[in-house]
């Protein structure tokens, strides 16, 4: 935690917080610069669920699906972020670290499990173009997401936001699987479907390691 008192006797030390006469400080500066970062990620990654959870409705893609599941759950890890910095705590905030690798880990879990039971249950996916649209959605979602989480998380020098921008634009990356499904499908090898499914949670599995080995240094004792 950084040291906001100075010499100035009009300065007043008050715990964890902080208070500067005549001045905003800066632990509310930075909750608020962060609050502001959450928000706007949350609105982006939201979008882009909804529009992709529209597509899914539409085609039954187990890729896109596996792809909605995980930028659905990188929408919540916004909730305890936002939390930890509305209390302009940074043990609070290093906690959210660790629900922000939960998320991704249990996001994981589900998308391999609908993956599987595709395999089980074959099924062609519909909406080819629709499909692929979501897929471009889902990367532009993430990227900007990214942005505004990675540049916060450097100004605020915060290790879980750093790490939840990190893995935004990995999973920017994620999306475009979306469209090679599309590609693929549309060739004539719908079963590309649910491996492909599979093949972007065993991206998300990588994610939730490199999350993990971010934020196990701030909560370390």
């Amino acid at each position: 935690m950084e040291d906001h008192r100075s010499d100035d006797p009009t300065d007043h030390d008050h715990g964890e917080h902080g208070h500067s006469h005549g001045l905003v400080d800066e632990s509310i500066k930075r909750s608020r610069e962060g609050l502001r970062a959450v928000a706007l990620s949350l609105a982006l990654l939201g979008v882009a669920a909804v529009l992709q959870a529209l597509v899914f409705a539409a085609s039954g893609s187990i890729a896109l699906l596996a792809d909605l599941i995980h930028n659905g759950g990188d929408a919540l890890t916004a909730v305890p972020l936002g939390i930890a910095f509305l209390l302009r705590s940074r043990r609070a905030e290093r906690y959210a670290g660790l629900a922000v690798v939960a998320t991704i880990f249990i996001s994981a879990v589900v998308a391999a499990v609908e993956a599987i039971d595709r395999l089980i249950h074959p099924s062609t996916p519909t909406h080819l173009w629709f499909l692929a649209a979501a897929g471009v959605i889902g990367f532009l979602g993430n990227w900007a997401a990214s942005q505004v989480r990675t540049r916060a998380g450097q100004r605020l020098r915060s290790a879980a936001l750093t790490a939840d921008g990190n893995h935004a634009r990995v999973d920017a990356f994620v999306s475009l699987a979306v469209i090679l499904s599309a590609c693929v499908i549309a060739l004539g090898a719908p079963v590309a479907d649910p491996l492909i499914g599979l093949a972007i949670t065993l991206v998300i599995l990588r994610i939730t390691w490199s999350s993990w080995l971010t934020v196990r240094a701030e909560v370390s004792p």
